[in-house]
């Protein structure tokens, strides 16, 4: 059976971090991808329950990185060489040496920005709603003391009846649905 519109998925609620991480690990390796697992305080053990290795920050801040030193580099040889050449000297006109510093200055500028405004874009920030928040059980427990997992319908697996007689199988506290 489909999943009924306007259903964001099945949320198991747990009491304890090993159950959560249980669950997670069981759930991960039955096949479900489309899973979510929250808690008070960071579990790694839910991290690598569930296989999340994949993190696109350090990428985002390299390419950041890489293109603030571009463009420090590619301004400083535009004011040198072709808007206001200087002869001092004798000296060449573009002097790498000297473009170093600020060149240096903005990696480190684009790199810290884009890894700050990266790491907001990639987890979707800010973000004022989320449909577990119509979940009672998911407002009263989550910032507290329980632990969920929620398996949601967008998954090729899910299916409402069959969904929650496989999260009643790992021993939650309760199992609600969350609509949208």
């Amino acid at each position: 059976m489909p999943a009924r519109e306007g259903t964001y998925g099945l949320l198991a609620e747990f009491d304890t971090p090993g159950d959560l991480v249980r669950a997670a690990r069981r759930a991960h390796e039955d096949g479900w991808r489309r899973m979510d697992c929250f808690s008070p305080y960071p579990i790694e053990e839910v991290a690598e329950a569930m296989e999340c290795t994949r993190n696109r920050v350090p990428l985002v801040t390299l390419v950041g990185g890489l293109l603030g030193c571009a463009a420090m580099f590619s301004f400083e040889t535009w004011v040198s060489v072709i808007a206001y050449p200087l002869n001092i000297a004798g000296r060449p006109t573009y002097s790498w040496p000297a473009f170093i510093v600020p060149a240096y200055e903005w990696t480190i500028l684009w790199a810290g920005l884009s890894a700050a405004f990266g790491l907001m874009a990639l987890c979707k920030f800010p973000s004022l709603y989320h449909p577990l928040f119509n979940a009672p059980n998911f407002r009263k427990g989550a910032t507290v003391d329980k632990f969920f997992l929620c398996l949601e319908a967008l998954d090729p697996r899910f299916d409402l009846e069959g969904t929650r007689a496989y999260l009643e199988t790992m021993g939650p506290l309760s199992v609600v649905e969350v609509p949208y």
